[in-house]
């Protein structure tokens, strides 16, 4: 079983400014509700037990969100509303499960991950990356179940256009598993055009080894300055380490672009 999650949330959401200049992006509402709720959510209904965030100082307000108990409490004392006793018993269950750790230099997203080392215990942890919301069905459940069957590591997998794989890390795929599930070649970070092994693309959905941290601690920076993660699991792939594409079929909402995050508003509601 997958036990823990880790969710990097240091970034600046600069593609969403001026909305993210005094405001974290994954608390602004999606159809009436925080964009890191859907999150949260999903995780829960996977059956994790422990959810990192990996905030900066300057995203300090994503811990405030969690931990406004004078607030609450005063305002419940004064009104007695129902629907606010009920959102901050919600926002205490979450609290239950959440830990923070700091990532005040934006290195990455293997930076990020590696700040987390000590907290992980299993030999295997659960990745999300908040910008991408996959609604309709589960798709971190449904990773743990190809994850239980198959004792490997498994990422989210989507076609995308041709002219949009310098955004992505994209696959090579290699040997098929069934319709949905195929074992990795290798895979490339935000390659060009003309360097992506195809159109497949890895989908902010992550079930990595713990042994990953091995690699991150001794890993060059890569494209525009980073720690990818991607160069990590590619390292990995290359030690032999199984990964898994899974073609997830949920509908995918991108909420880190203004458009996507109007467009998720929209989806949502439609639910």
């Amino acid at each position: 079983m997958i036990k823990q999650a880790i969710i990097p949330l240091a970034g600046l959401g600069t593609r969403l400014l001026p909305l993210t200049s005094v405001f974290p992006k994954e608390l602004l509402p999606i159809n009436g509700k925080p964009g890191i709720e859907y999150i949260l959510d999903e995780c829960i209904e996977a059956d994790v037990k422990e959810i990192i965030f990996i905030i900066s100082k300057k995203k300090e307000l994503i811990k405030k969100y969690f931990y406004n108990d004078n607030f609450y409490l005063k305002i419940i004392k004064q009104k007695k509303d129902k629907r606010i006793i009920n959102e901050y018993k919600k926002i205490l269950k979450y609290r239950k499960k959440i830990k923070f750790i700091y990532q005040n230099i934006p290195l990455g997203t293997g930076d990020a991950v590696l700040k987390t080392s000590r907290l992980i215990k299993d030999k295997h942890f659960l990745l999300i990356l908040p910008d991408d919301l996959i609604i309709k069905k589960n798709c971190s459940k449904e990773m743990i179940k190809i994850h239980s069957k198959f004792n490997s590591s498994v990422m989210a997998s989507m076609n995308v256009k041709k002219k949009d794989v310098t955004r992505w890390g994209i696959f090579s795929l290699s040997k098929k598993i069934n319709t949905s599930t195929h074992y990795i070649n290798n895979v490339i970070e935000k390659p060009s055009i003309k360097e992506a092994p195809s159109n497949k693309a890895v989908i902010g959905r992550y079930i990595l080894p713990k042994k990953i941290f091995s690699i991150l601690r001794n890993q060059k920076a890569g494209r525009g300055g980073e720690i990818h993660i991607t160069d990590a699991i590619q390292k990995l792939i290359e030690n032999k380490e199984k990964f898994i594409a899974y073609s997830f079929t949920g509908k995918y909402l991108d909420c880190g672009t203004m458009n996507g995050y109007i467009n998720s508003s929209k989806e949502i509601s439609k639910l």
